[in-house]
């Protein structure tokens, strides 16, 4: 699951706006920008087996920390309670919801792997494999993000004062490069290396940075 992930963000600013986009995009995809990080420092693994599902060539056979549930539930927390922190001016229910958005990314990511979530870090293990099934999963996905993306031109506008040009076409832009990003990564190659996938993975964080600048020459469509 990649632009799904993006698409409840999307969803998710729609209905809370006070939330920046960026902050959105930075909830639902917390698990994935992390786990660069972590495969990086050596403290999780992956493997490049090709053939080990329909639409991934990766084997997630150890991800503890953040894509277990109970890392993901641990997650959802922290960052809910740093938002609040960070942000007193804005109300808890905003902190909590964007903590569902973490978690969020760990129920969608159950529909589409095998059996390699573990519930705990070591597991038991669970999935339902849907990347083995890519008439269902790629729809799915592709709904998803299309509904999301709906919802948040329907609730914004360019800004009326200093939104410019960007505050029009920038957003679409980003809306067009997150499936251009996942149609190249799911037609091609499997990444040669683990620390090549690892630096690659690492590119999530200029969506978010983006996502958070278009945001910026936006503004909520009146009721």
């Amino acid at each position: 699951m990649f632009i799904g992930h993006f698409g409840l963000g999307l969803a998710g600013k729609a209905a809370a706006p006070r939330a920046s986009l960026g902050t959105w995009f930075a909830a639902v995809q917390l698990l994935d920008l992390l786990w660069p990080v972590f495969l990086l420092l050596g403290l999780e693994h992956v493997r490049i087996a090709p053939g080990i599902t329909r639409l991934t060539p990766l084997d997630f056979y150890d991800y503890p920390i953040t894509h277990s549930l109970l890392g993901a539930v641990v997650w959802s927390v922290v960052f809910a309670a740093l938002y609040g922190l960070l942000r007193p001016s804005a109300r808890w229910g905003l902190a909590g919801l964007l903590g569902l958005g973490v978690l969020s990314h760990w129920v969608l990511d159950l529909l589409v792997h095998r059996p390699d979530l573990p519930l705990l870090p070591h597991g038991p293990y669970v999935g339902l494999g849907l990347w083995n099934v890519p008439a269902v999963a790629l729809p799915l996905e592709l709904a998803l993000y299309l509904g999301g993306a709906a919802l948040y031109l329907r609730r914004t506008r360019p800004r009326q004062l200093g939104g410019g040009a960007a505050g029009r076409w920038a957003i679409w832009l980003l809306l067009l490069a997150l499936p251009g990003f996942w149609i190249a990564a799911a037609l091609g190659p499997p990444p040669p290396g683990v620390r090549t996938l690892a630096w690659g993975g690492l590119m999530i964080w200029l969506f978010v940075a983006w996502a958070g600048w278009c945001d910026r020459r936006r503004e909520p469509r009146p009721p």
